[in-house]
């Protein structure tokens, strides 16, 4: 059976014989938000094997602005395949969400993955409606200490890092 794909039907590059079961498919996909007071560390370790499972499908796992918290260490003790991980650096919070929306949508991405301060009613809407075409995972982490001066997050930083070399050490 044939299906009418777009708004001309003269147009003979239109007509495709699609199954009936894949026109009726919608495969919905959320987009998590994860408050985080460890920027991301936490959060990162939870979703590392189900993260490793998403890199074995040959699609790219992107991660959008990350902190330098040892994320490669972190994905690669998971089994993440590293060749498989997509780094983008945006500039600001607009460039963030445009390039998260970007990746979710291009079906090339299994995951994305993106650090953000906090985000507003009009960017949460933003994202509801780019999750209705997302065909990827997509999870955001918003940084809980954003209101923090970045002298206290740091000495915050340095408190979990001292912890984990004594507790490393036996």
């Amino acid at each position: 059976m044939n299906k009418l794909l777009g708004v001309s039907p003269r147009h003979p590059g239109l007509w495709q014989d699609i199954p009936a079961a894949t026109m009726t498919k919608k495969t919905v996909v959320d987009i998590e938000t994860m408050v985080s007071h460890t920027q991301g560390r936490n959060e990162l370790t939870k979703i590392s094997a189900q993260l490793a499972q998403l890199s074995q499908q040959g699609r790219w796992i992107v991660l959008i602005s990350p902190p330098n918290i040892g994320y490669k260490q972190m994905l690669a003790a998971a089994g993440v395949r590293m060749d498989r991980i997509l780094l983008v650096h945006a500039k600001d919070e607009v460039e963030t969400l445009w390039a998260m929306e970007k990746a979710l949508t291009s079906g090339t991405s299994s995951a994305v993955i993106t650090w953000a301060n906090s985000l507003d009613a009009r960017d949460n809407r933003r994202l509801q409606l780019v999750a209705k075409s997302a065909q990827a995972l997509g999870i955001v982490i918003e940084n809980a200490n954003a209101h923090l001066p970045d002298s206290a997050i740091n000495t915050q930083d340095k408190i979990l890092n001292q912890g984990s070399l004594f507790t490393s050490m036996h």
